[in-house]
């Protein structure tokens, strides 16, 4: 049995970059201990059980140091008092596989006639953020006060996701890793990234994540496109970094949700987030960083308001059965209108299906099901 002279800190650092404890491999892998201490070696064909495990490039384990792995995209995730650590695979892979479907997406509606979205990069950190909100409403379809005739926030929710689609812009809402349920997405990481483009603007929102924070994800990302900045976000708190892009696109975004002139006279006749929440449409944990941000709460109630309201919603959501089925899920997954040009394409011979798999994460039958569930749907 030939074994592999790999340097012991790289096998460290590889562990370590998944977020594994010694202890959690050594039942699929015994010798892991000595491996890492520099005793023995692994075979290839542990190790590339062991890189699979790990989630990362075999051609890793070969190299003198492991490589200084960056995000493709600015990050603008707020930190507190300590240092970003390195990125995990799981992000990376996330905003990889978004950037391989954006270009083929933004490739295949070329081809189709597909003009440029002039919204896209036509704002500046120089304009007023209630213009910007309004000309977002604008192009968005919806008017100033929009929520009024929502039933729930959460319809408002759905209503700005399915009118962002509408104009153009890709949204992705998942919590995985693909399609991989066991690599759930970490949201003390991130809540979501954007990547905007002139053709095929692309959001993705952690499905992890409370649904009432994801509509202020949403809106957020929303205003990056506009001002036409890419950026990996944690927004801890619902507060961005201390950083003059994601400050800008805070305040547009709170604009777009909650006018100020509305939220003053509304916090005047009733103080409750909840009643608030109601009013506008969107969830208590925005109208409750609305208010300390205008200064009408100390940060001691937001955060004892903070702090219960994401308990509350973390039990919910362990509580709660997985619901819906899979195929609509994937919608959600993969992004509506990339969806349905993956269908199209595939439907019509522009693609092949080895390709329309590894863009999609579908193979097979599963694939097969789910281009038939989108073409019935299509007409």
């Amino acid at each position: 049995m030939n074994t592999l002279l790999i340097k012991p800190k790289i096998l460290v650092w590889a562990r370590e970059r998944a977020g594994f404890e010694v202890a959690d491999l050594l039942k699929p892998f015994p010798k892991l201990t000595e491996w890492e201490q520099g005793v023995s070696s692994p075979t290839l064909n542990q190790l590339e059980k062991l890189a699979k495990r790990l989630w990362a490039p075999l051609g890793y384990f070969f190299l003198p140091a492991w490589p200084d792995e960056k995000l493709p995209i600015p990050d603008f995730r707020s930190v507190r008092d300590t240092p970003i650590q390195h990125p995990s695979p799981d992000l990376l892979e996330t905003i990889f596989s978004m950037q391989r479907r954006q270009e083929w997406y933004k490739d295949f509606i070329f081809r189709e006639g597909a003009t440029p979205l002039l919204f896209v990069g036509s704002a500046s950190l120089n304009d007023d953020p209630s213009a910007v909100a309004n000309r977002m409403r604008s192009v968005l379809g919806i008017g100033a006060g929009w929520t009024q005739s929502m039933p729930k926030w959460e319809d408002a929710f759905n209503t700005l996701w399915l009118n962002a689609e509408q104009a153009g812009v890709i949204v992705v809402c998942n919590g995985v890793v693909g399609n991989n349920t066991s690599r759930i997405l970490d949201v003390e990481e991130f809540r979501g990234f954007v990547l905007p483009d002139s053709l095929a603007p692309l959001i993705f929102i952690n499905n992890v994540d409370a649904k009432a924070a994801q509509m202020f994800t949403l809106a957020h990302e929303l205003a990056h496109i506009w001002l036409g900045s890419a950026g990996v976000l944690n927004f801890r708190n619902l507060k961005p970094a201390d950083n003059e892009t994601e400050l800008f696109c805070n305040a547009v975004a709170a604009e777009f949700l909650v006018p100020s002139g509305e939220l003053a006279s509304a916090w005047a006749r009733q103080k409750s987030f909840y009643n608030l929440a109601n009013y506008f449409k969107v969830s208590p944990l925005v109208i409750a960083r609305r208010v300390l941000d205008a200064g009408y709460i100390s940060k001691d109630d937001f955060f004892r308001f903070y702090n219960s309201f994401m308990a509350n919603a973390r039990a919910e959501r362990e509580a709660r059965e997985p619901g819906g089925s899979f195929y609509s899920n994937c919608e959600y997954r993969i992004g509506r209108p990339f969806a349905d040009a993956i269908a199209r394409a595939a439907k019509g011979g522009k693609l092949l299906y080895s390709e329309a798999y590894r863009l999609t994460g579908l193979k097979g039958e599963t694939f097969d099901k789910y281009i038939l569930k989108m073409s019935r749907e299509g007409g």
